[in-house]
């Protein structure tokens, strides 16, 4: 898989965080995701762009307002897995959220999303 498509599909999918209208995330997870995504999330495992939508609907309405969801890194390609790091900030400096996700590719959509949210502590 090429750089250029991953990262147009990734930057899809994150796109839909920001959407400036709940009536156009559908229609973005549609473009980057597989029908059948599977989403490895901080609430388990889940199934279906069905799913996705809720957990970015769930984010998107944080209590704290609506925040911005950005990739931070580049796209680290190796094969069909890439992973990358996100930044998820509430307005007016609120609450921020910054983890990494690891996605898997097939036909240039997301099939698989893991989310690992916040920092790895290191070890002693």
């Amino acid at each position: 898989m090429q750089e250029e498509t991953a990262q147009s599909a990734i930057d899809t999918f994150l796109s839909a965080f920001n959407a400036s209208d709940d009536r156009y995330v559908t229609g973005l997870l549609a473009q980057a995701l597989t029908p059948d995504v599977i989403l490895w999330g901080p609430l388990g495992r889940s199934e279906g762009i069905e799913a996705v939508e809720r957990f970015v609907r769930d984010i998107r309405n944080h209590p704290a307002g609506t925040g911005t969801m950005v990739r931070a890194s580049g796209v680290d390609l190796p094969g069909e897995w890439a992973r990358y790091r996100w930044v998820f900030t509430t307005p007016d400096g609120g609450p921020r959220l910054a983890g990494t996700d690891v996605v898997r590719f097939r036909r240039h959509q997301i099939d698989q999303i893991v989310v690992f949210a916040g920092e790895i502590e290191p070890t002693s």
